[in-house]
């Protein structure tokens, strides 16, 4: 698993981003989704294609894995070149990861030419993005820290004013805290645990989880 990395930020909604502008007449209508597989991708293309199907052209790119193991470009009946490989620019420019874009373009009358279709695309896609938003995704390890009450207040302090984040709160027997540390903070972590706690406080790691951060593209 990577320790972090950056991708399109996902609607609430469970729908995808959209965003036109309009180049010489021509609408140029983006489309943008989170995906984690290639059958995923292809079946979005599918779906804009289909919701489209009167446009003259629904051109798209995809970058999945962690190692961008999976990349395509599709022109959709544009002159070749001028219009996938445009979209999988942007995408390998901005380093992300998991993303599917569809170019949906409504021909206004007026030829671009190829120079013009490559930027028209580009920054289609690029507009799309930022409108959608990017987000860094870090790994992090969960912890349990296990302490006596008298602990508390002085463990809870500390960490609100420290880079750990406190998940959840259990008051049982004991208090236990579960706590997400960036991977690669682990040691520290530890340390400034075992130092605040005398060395009397337990910790355990349960799992590893992304947390996502909003970069603001």
């Amino acid at each position: 698993m990577l320790s972090s990395y950056y991708t399109v930020k996902e609607n609430k909604n469970g729908d995808h981003g959209i965003h036109e502008i309009v180049i010489q007449k021509s609408r140029f209508i983006a489309h943008i989704k989170r995906v984690t597989s290639e059958e995923d991708a292809q079946a979005f293309i599918e779906k804009i294609k289909k919701e489209h199907w009167n446009a003259n052209h629904n051109c798209s790119a995809y970058m999945i894995g962690e190692n961008d193991q999976i990349q395509k470009a599709n022109d959709d009946g544009e002159p070749s070149g001028t219009a996938g490989v445009p979209i999988l620019e942007v995408l390998k420019k901005r380093h992300l990861k998991d993303t599917v874009v569809v170019i949906t373009r409504y021909f206004g009358g007026i030829k671009l030419g190829a120079g013009g279709l490559i930027r028209a695309y580009g920054s289609a896609t690029s507009e799309g993005i930022t409108a959608n938003g990017v987000v860094e995704r870090r790994l992090a390890q969960r912890y349990k820290l296990t302490i006596d009450y008298h602990f508390l207040g002085k463990v809870e302090n500390e960490l609100h004013s420290s880079p750990y984040i406190i998940d959840k709160m259990d008051y049982v027997d004991q208090v236990q805290i579960e706590v997400l540390v960036y991977v690669g903070e682990e040691a520290s972590f530890e340390e400034w645990f075992t130092n605040l706690t005398s060395g009397q406080g337990k910790l355990e790691k349960i799992s590893v989880q992304y947390l996502e951060k909003d970069i603001g593209q």
